[in-house]
């Protein structure tokens, strides 16, 4: 199966996604918002044309298949999510999409019988940018949304996230009951492609990475520091409870740590996104008495992740005994590392090699749907395609030669696939 005839069917339908989705500086697909629902109409009206099937499921997630493979027993699953972070990339989630679609339109077109019926999933929700939450689409199929999830609100007007998939049809009582909305013996396996998000791959001069891993994460969407507000001038530092100082110092702290650890070749990155004070009371002249800040920790080990958050705890008792403040925790939020299927690696590892395409096996720093899937026991794989100036930002560039080739290794991955798994 030869999907390079199919380039300019891709170029047209990035760039036609881009025009409808534009904000001014990226794209802007809120989770369940405007950007997202006109993305999958798109993708509907698309696939319709090309004959495909497109139908939702009980999580509100849309479902790309062929109508003529009426065979039964275990599907093969691919896909990505349709919403972008604001002010994003095109090809962030909508990739991987787009490489399903065509694996679907060029098997349809040549006649090819893939081993088992295959079916593109486009996950809504998946960017943690809207709700403080990722994996919302392919969380509710899970059954992994808690009536915390369903309370959070979207950003950009308040929606909550439990009204967001009433509205577009999602069976919210299954899915506040945490009712696991498929079966997943029924899916042989889950391969995914994305752009790689990071460096890595552009400066090493390979257009296809292997993805041998996801890291998890844990994280605070906002942690409060409460001091006390004091005249600037007046105040000596002893006698001082100075907000911004003690985030300042935690901070400090938690890089001390993270670059110990790093020494010591542990798998870690930490980052604190957010970090303000009140804009309707800071001042110059005023000892900022609350300050407030994101956490985030990732690693391919769940053992790390707990470690590096108990020293995290450690440190603001610390602090709190010695500058006079209080940290206020929301809700801690964890998503399990992941690791991809060795025996899919493998077959994608051949296609690249048999195809004579430079590529790596390549951990992924981001979190992705199909980490869900791999954590869920269903045989998981992710190629990653060669992407210039990083993602969440307007300057993804991904080139579509690049993006050709890690389809086509895609498509010839899911064609090798056995029936069934190996027996022991």
């Amino acid at each position: 199966m030869e999907l390079q005839s199919l380039q300019p069917l891709a170029q047209q339908l990035f760039a036609d996604i881009r025009a409808l989705t534009f904000d001014g500086v990226g794209v802007t697909r809120a989770s369940y918002g405007a950007g997202e629902n006109a993305c999958a109409r798109h993708l509907e009206a698309f696939a319709r044309a090309e004959g495909l099937e497109v139908t939702t499921d009980r999580a509100g997630n849309f479902v790309y298949s062929d109508p003529a493979d009426t065979r039964q027993g275990p599907v093969i699953w691919t896909g990505s999510h349709l919403d972008s972070v604001p002010q994003g990339g095109n090809y962030d989630g909508l990739a991987g999409i787009v490489a399903g679609l065509l694996v679907l339109i060029a098997a349809k077109r040549q006649g090819v019988t893939l081993p088992a019926p295959l079916q593109v999933i486009g996950f809504r929700g998946e960017e943690s940018a809207w709700f403080g939450k990722a994996y919302m689409g392919s969380g509710a199929l899970w059954g992994k949304l808690t009536a915390a999830d369903l309370a959070l609100q979207r950003r950009e007007d308040g929606v909550t996230l439990g009204d967001a998939l009433a509205a577009c049809g999602a069976d919210l009582a299954a899915i506040a009951r945490q009712d696991k909305l498929f079966n997943p013996a029924d899916i042989r396996a889950y391969v995914e492609l994305h752009i790689e998000q990071g460096p890595v791959m552009v400066a090493r001069k390979i257009p296809l990475g292997v993805v041998s891993g996801i890291r998890g994460n844990v994280r605070h969407n906002l942690i409060g520091c409460v001091g006390e507000a004091q005249h600037s001038g007046v105040v000596p530092r002893w006698l001082r409870h100075d907000a911004v100082f003690a985030v300042a110092d935690l901070i400090m702290r938690l890089d001390t740590h993270w670059r110990a650890l790093l020494e010591r070749g542990t798998d870690l990155v930490v980052t604190c996104g957010v970090v303000q004070t009140n804009p309707a009371e800071h001042s110059i002249s005023r000892v900022p008495g609350y300050a407030h800040f994101s956490f985030e920790a990732r690693s391919k080990s769940s053992d790390t992740l707990e470690a590096f958050y108990q020293l995290v705890q450690a440190e603001m008792a610390s602090i709190e005994r010695e500058r006079g403040v209080k940290f206020q925790l929301d809700r801690r939020l964890l998503s399990e590392p992941a690791v991809t299927d060795p025996q899919l690696c493998d077959l994608m590892a051949k296609a690249c090699r048999e195809r004579g395409i430079a590529h790596e096996r390549i951990p992924s720093g981001a979190g992705h749907d199909a980490a869900l899937f791999a954590n869920g026991g269903v045989p998981s794989a992710m190629v990653f395609v060669r992407n210039q100036h990083g993602s969440h930002n307007p300057h993804e560039a991904m080139e579509l030669s690049d993006f050709m080739l890690g389809t086509q290794v895609m498509a010839d991955t899911i064609a090798a696939i056995p029936v069934a798994p190996a027996s022991v």
